[in-house]
Order: C-alpha cells, then sequence, then structure tokens
C-alpha cells in the first residue's frame, strides 16, 4: 500500500507505541490535513492528545463495528492479524495496513537486506550494518531492532538492513535479499500455531529477489527448496564456523573469538552478515576484521564491564530454560553467578536442573514469581549453591554476596519480565543500573543511518 491509497480516506492508527507515533508523524508529514483517528490504551490517552491535539483519540480497544467504519486502519505490529475483530472488520471491507507496508510501498527501488528469525535476527542486523560500514557504504538499520523504518521515510541510504519480526516479514514487497538465521517455536498467541508462525515467518521467502537461510536447520532448508535465488550459510561450502575459525569454504578469515559478540551462535550470526554482504557484491573478506569492533547489543549476551572486581553480562533477553544454559556455557568456566527467574508461563525447568548436575556454577540466585517454583526444582535435585531472592534488587546482591568480589555476575532469566518489569529491555536497564553503569549502557548502537 502506498500512501495516495490513504488520501481523502476514513484513517485509523491502532496502537500509540513508536510504531503508531511513527505512522501519525509520518501521515502529518505526506498528508498533511488528512483526518485521522487514534486507538489506544487508556494510560496512553493524555500523552497521545498532548502529542497530537489534530487527532481524535479513542482510549478503548476498537471492536469489529469500530474498525468497519474505516476504509484503511494502520496497526502496529503487536497487534495480532488474526484477531478476530480484525478478520471481521478486513471481511466487511477494511484494509489493514502497517508502517513497514507503506515503507515498502514507497521505497521499491531501494537496496534492501530483511534479516528474520527466531532468534540472532537482531544481532545479525546489526552486525551487517557494522560490516557495510566498514567498507565505507552508507547503511541504514532500522525496523524491529527499535526504529520504526518511518521514522526514516525520507532518509537516504545505499543499503538498507531491515530487522523483521514474524509480525512483519508479510508486509515486506521486493526486498533484494532476504535472511533467516533460524526457526523455531515461538509467540504461538499471536500466530495461533506453529504452523502459521512458521509459514508467516517464511512470507519473506516470497517477498525477496534473493534468499540467505541456515543450512543447519533442516525444516527451513527445505521451506526454501524451491526458491530460485536460494542461498546458505553454516554449511562447509559457505561461510561456517569450524575449529575456532570462521571460514569461507575451505579458507580460515578470521579467528571465531575475535567477533566481539561472544558465544558460537554470535560466530554463526557473523557467518550469516558476511555471507549477505558477499551475495550483494561486497567484499566480505575486507569487512570481516571489522568483527572485533562491533559492540555488542544490549540484553543479549552483553558484557557491561566490570565493577567491584565483578564481569556483568546482561542477557536480559532470555526468556527460556534452554538460553539460559546456552549462556552459562558462553561464560565459560568463570566463577559465575547466575541470576534466573522472572513471570512464570509454566515452562518445563527439567532440562535445565539435569544439565546443572556436576556443572552447577558458583551460585544460582533464584528471583521472580517462579524463582521458588526454579529453587525448589533444583534442591530436590541435589544441586548446591542455589539462593533465593524477591526480587532482581535482592538477586543482584545475593549474586554479589556469593561471589566475594571474584567472578560474573550473568543476568540470564530464562523467563519473561512481566512479573517486575514492562519489558526485558526495562530489565536490562535495571540490572545495569544495580551493578553501577549507566542506564545508556544498555541502549542499541548503531540505528539510523551511517
Amino acid at each position: 500500500m502506498r500512501w495516495a491509497d490513504l488520501e481523502g480516506r476514513r484513517v485509523a492508527v491502532w496502537g500509540f507505541g513508536r510504531e503508531g507515533r511513527a505512522a501519525l508523524n509520518a501521515l502529518a508529514r505526506r498528508l498533511p490535513g488528512q483526518a485521522v483517528e487514534l486507538y489506544c490504551a487508556a494510560d496512553e490517552m493524555d500523552a497521545a492528545t498532548a502529542a497530537f491535539p489534530s487527532v481524535r483519540v479513542h482510549d478503548t480497544a476498537p471492536d469489529a463495528d469500530a474498525l468497519a467504519a474505516f476504509d484503511v486502519v494502520i496497526k502496529s505490529p503487536g497487534i495480532s492479524a488474526y484477531k478476530p475483530e480484525l478478520l471481521e472488520a478486513k471481511a466487511r471491507g477494511t484494509r489493514f495496513t502497517s508502517g513497514t507496508a507503506l515503507w515498502f510501498g514507497m521505497h521499491g527501488d531501494a537496496r534492501t537486506i530483511a534479516v528474520t528469525g527466531t532468534k540472532g535476527k537482531s544481532t545479525t542486523s546489526a552486525l551487517l550494518a557494522h560490516l557495510a560500514r566498514s567498507l565505507g557504504v552508507r547503511t541504514a538499520l532500522a525496523g524491529n531492532i527499535g526504529l520504526p523504518l518511518l521514522e526514516l521515510d525520507e532518509a537516504g541510504a545505499d543499503l538498507w538492513v531491515i530487522e523483521l519480526s514474524s509480525f512483519q516479514t508479510g508486509e515486506a514487497t521486493g526486498v533484494s535479499l532476504g535472511v533467516v538465521t533460524s526457526l523455531y517455536e515461538e509467540h504461538l498467541d499471536w500466530h495461533g500455531s506453529r504452523a502459521r508462525y512458521v509459514d508467516d515467518k517464511l512470507k519473506l521467502l516470497a517477498a525477496s529477489e534473493r534468499v540467505l537461510v541456515n543450512a543447519a536447520q533442516p525444516t527451513l532448508l527445505s521451506r526454501a527448496a524451491d526458491h530460485p535465488g536460494l542461498h546458505t550459510f553454516g554449511d562447509l561450502a559457505g561461510w561456517h564456523v569450524a575449529d575456532g575459525w570462521i571460514r569461507r569454504g575451505g579458507e580460515d578469515v578470521i579467528r571465531a573469538e575475535r567477533v566481539s559478540a561472544p558465544g558460537l551462535h554470535n560466530a554463526v550470526n557473523a557467518c550469516a552478515a558476511l555471507a549477505a554482504l558477499e551475495i550483494l557484491g561486497y567484499d566480505a573478506h575486507a569487512a570481516a576484521p571489522a568483527l572485533s569492533t562491533f559492540v555488542p547489543l544490549p540484553h543479549r549476551l552483553q558484557p557491561l564491564g566490570e565493577r567491584d572486581g565483578l564481569a556483568w553480562i546482561n542477557d536480559s533477553i532470555s526468556t527460556t530454560p534452554l538460553a539460559s544454559l546456552a549462556a552459562l556455557e558462553s561464560v565459560g568456566a568463570k566463577r559465575t553467578a547466575l541470576i534466573v527467574g522472572g513471570h512464570d508461563r509454566g515452562l518445563d525447568w527439567t532440562p535445565f536442573v539435569e544439565a546443572m548436575h556436576g556443572h552447577e556454577p558458583e551460585a544460582i540466585v533464584c528471583q521472580g514469581s517462579n524463582g521458588p517454583r526454579i529453587a525448589d526444582a533444583l534442591e530436590a535435585a541435589g544441586i548446591a549453591n542455589v539462593y533465593r531472592a524477591l526480587d532482581l534488587g535482592a538477586a543482584v546482591a545475593a549474586a554479589r554476596v556469593s561471589l566475594g568480589g571474584e567472578g560474573c555476575v550473568l543476568l540470564s532469566p530464562g523467563a519473561p519480565s512481566f512479573d517486575q518489569f514492562r519489558d526485558y529491555t526495562e530489565r536490562g536497564r535495571y540490572f545495569a543500573e544495580l551493578a553501577g553503569f549507566e542506564p545508556g549502557t544498555a541502549s542499541i548502537q548503531g540505528l539510523g543511518v551511517g
């Protein structure tokens, strides 16, 4: 959909997060004088009215009748496309679009790399932008990573690196290269089923002239097999990790340990980024040394630095027990206090508990609403060094005591943040503050055009 399709129509914006605000601002720029209505949460109404005085604001969620009163509704990504009221309004003639779709509708000639994946999409996107800029390419980094495309609606760039969530992949069109880093089960509440999640995620394949997928994932590889522009990473013929090296075929290019973002999975993300650059004709070999100067993304195994003799690592984005295990393995042999726990969504911690036998860290600090359940399971299995804390503040204090001024404090909760925080970002920033770092330490670097 293009902006011209909205002119003179009955238009609504649904959602007042950053995407919703970006849509309202873009409407004011693109179609001055266009009537628009906004649906937001009750606690957002005052801010919305102050920021957009000419917009009629509703402080309740729209039902099917309300939605059907509009010709076009610009929807925020977090609102499921499968909500019954949305589907009914759609059947009655309302068209639904998004900031992502509107941006692609106006930038058909842009050179774009769109990146999605259950895990790794944010780091891969940021690595791509960093490596391209190291080659002198004017590069934009935007999308689901934290900067709505419409905030860069009129910016110029030679290359656009766009992270897309599974909520957005069906809204992209004319993508130069679509990258899929991984495919696991997630966001079933939005999509309704695993099959629909996979189908929605892989809509990026149909939207892309060429695609790059992880060869280590058979299901993903088979779904992409018929694409005429298929490329892969993670296999021996292309960019992959082996024997501590990032390799291109049989050639050792750079030691994996030189990737500033820690862990094997980030070395694999680096392979995806290098492969993507190569496919679009850039010199990936020349870009590889810049992997060592990349600033790791906040909340994803992010090394914050040292305070009081302790190293602090922020992995607030971890929301499954297996993610906590992977984080602990990435830290290695350091004396570690691992902080786990948060909102209890009933996930099974048995594999985590079993993995701790003989390999438990110096301390496992269990906090948050599911902290007692995790601690009970660990203690019932005979795991030592289990600490209990009511909340994150108490957990950090317990971690300090357990390490005695030597070692690493690792926040990798294995659970969502909603018992104490608005989201994992707020949780990670609070952790950074508790450790003695400025809140800006936990901000994404490199967004926008550079």
